[in-house]
């Protein structure tokens, strides 16, 4: 079983720890194989960004992405670049109030406000936790328990409970919206 991740979206937005998050889950908790790669813009801070993760059973012989199982994208250039590139009957985890789409024939369209959600917890710069509990919710690959306890491992001490509180917080948005599962 060889399944792939990308996470893109703007410098700042966390986008390259969610995929280093997913990716030490899937190997620390879950006992599979992964392999993380990132990429920068060349802005210093705000330009593009893109994390991309394959997680297996076995060893990862080949480390970069041919074809995501499921993208999340966190920014309108992002959805550009990445949205056309999800796997049919894949899963595409979009944050609608940065990013204008149209409707997919060919995916599973999830629109997530994690931006907003990591407002109301009174932090925005959570909004990457919010979409890793979105993906928990839908994404059976990297078990709920591992991505959260990947988190917390991630996150400093003073910082846990509110990661906590984003990552259930977009678990809890999918599953009642959409209904988990893939």
């Amino acid at each position: 079983m060889r399944q792939e991740l990308r996470i893109a979206g703007f410098g700042g937005q966390g986008v390259i720890s969610a995929g280093r998050i997913t990716g030490q889950a899937a190997v620390l908790y879950d006992g599979k194989q992964a392999a993380f790669t990132q990429s920068y813009g060349p802005e210093a801070r705000g330009g593009a960004c893109a994390a991309e993760v394959v997680i297996s059973d076995a060893p990862v012989a080949y480390p970069l992405l041919t074809i995501p199982d499921v993208a999340i994208l966190m920014s309108q250039e992002a959805y550009e670049k990445y949205a056309r590139e999800v796997k049919p009957g894949g899963i595409l985890i979009l944050d609608p109030d940065l990013v204008n789409y149209e409707e997919p024939g060919d995916v599973r369209l999830l629109l997530v406000p994690a931006t907003r959600i990591a407002e109301s917890l009174g932090r925005k710069i959570v909004a990457n936790v919010v979409m890793l509990g979105a993906l928990a919710a839908t994404w059976p690959v990297v078990s709920k328990e591992a991505l959260l306890k990947a988190v917390l491992a991630a996150v400093p001490p003073h910082t846990r409970d509110l990661n906590q509180r984003a990552f259930e917080a977009g678990y809890h948005y999918v599953k009642e919206r959409y209904g988990g599962g893939s």
